[in-house]
């Protein structure tokens, strides 16, 4: 019993770890929301 609870569990992360690399857009989990950084001198917009 305790062991097929573990195997969910793990199967559970192991999806909900792939929907988050490759269904859900990057700009839901950037830590700097916001922040406008330049990337030298003439701005380009790369952060």
């Amino acid at each position: 019993m305790f062991q097929t609870i573990i195997t969910y569990f793990i199967v559970l992360m192991a999806v909900g770890y792939l929907v988050k690399k490759f269904f859900l857009p990057r700009s839901l989990f950037s830590a700097n929301k916001g922040s406008k950084k330049a990337c030298g001198q003439d701005d380009c917009g790369c952060s």
